[in-house]
């Protein structure tokens, strides 16, 4: 709810300050705190728009210039996370910060892993989230793709490239979601429920062995020809990448 996640005296006690008519983009599904992050932000000076939902915060993200996108993780149709990939994907570089009611350090490194520049948990102050949105906008957005390393397994998302020892290695949409997955889980062991959950849908109501169908795929195109056993099975636990690319 709003009330409990923002700070009503922070905002009230904001001062109006002239931002240069910065453009913020604010991706919430939560409406009143949406609105409420709204109301205060035009106070300050800011042109802000609104959006409820992972894939019309890509469209938005995609078609529009913004100073900063204030990101929450937990959205319908698209995660956070899936935002965040697919906009760094398509070379939108504008700072951006996670807003979420999770905390804890699994979820900041994942977020800053796909190219976020900062992470605000919830319940916030209103002050800081200001704080925090002027100095990202003093830094700028410097294009950075962020390129994901195992040994000499790499991943541009960028590019949507794959190589392996200085290789390119074609691999299908699903193929390149699992090993994108992985890398960014690179030396952890993640579980089949996982796994689905994030590559393939959390409704997914297939059979899991699908999972394993697919990694089998990875180490056919990525382990076999380079004589390297990256993939491994952790029994009873799921999967993990060799974090040195075996």
């Amino acid at each position: 709810m709003a009330h409990s996640t923002v700070r009503v005296l922070s905002l009230l006690s904001a001062t109006v300050v002239d931002t240069g008519a910065m453009r913020v983009l604010i991706v919430e599904d939560e409406v009143p705190l949406a609105e409420t992050v709204r109301h205060g932000l035009t106070e300050d000076g800011f042109v802000v728009e609104v959006v409820h939902n992972g894939e019309d915060a890509v469209w938005a993200a995609t078609e529009n210039t913004y100073d900063v996108i204030v990101l929450d993780i937990m959205l319908p149709k698209l995660n956070g996370y899936k935002v965040l990939e697919q906009i760094r994907e398509r070379g939108v570089w504008a700072p951006v910060l996670m807003l979420t009611a999770k905390d804890g350090e699994y979820d900041q490194t994942d977020a800053f892993d796909l190219g976020a520049d900062d992470y605000l948990t919830k319940p916030f102050s209103f002050l800081i989230l200001v704080a925090r949105l002027r100095a990202l906008i003093r830094r700028g957005a410097p294009e950075r793709p962020v390129v994901m390393t195992a040994g000499d397994l790499v991943l541009d998302p960028v590019k949507r490239r794959v190589e392996r020892a200085g290789q390119e290695v074609m691999l299908t949409p699903r193929e390149y979601g699992l090993l994108a997955y992985l890398m960014r889980h690179r030396g952890e062991t993640v579980s089949k429920t996982q796994i689905l959950e994030n590559v393939w849908d959390p409704a997914f109501d297939g059979d899991p062995n699908v999972v394993e169908v697919y990694i089998r795929y990875l180490r056919l195109k990525l382990d076999a020809p380079f004589g390297r056993n990256a993939f491994e099975t952790i029994r009873g636990m799921g999967y993990r990448l060799d974090a040195d690319g075996g």
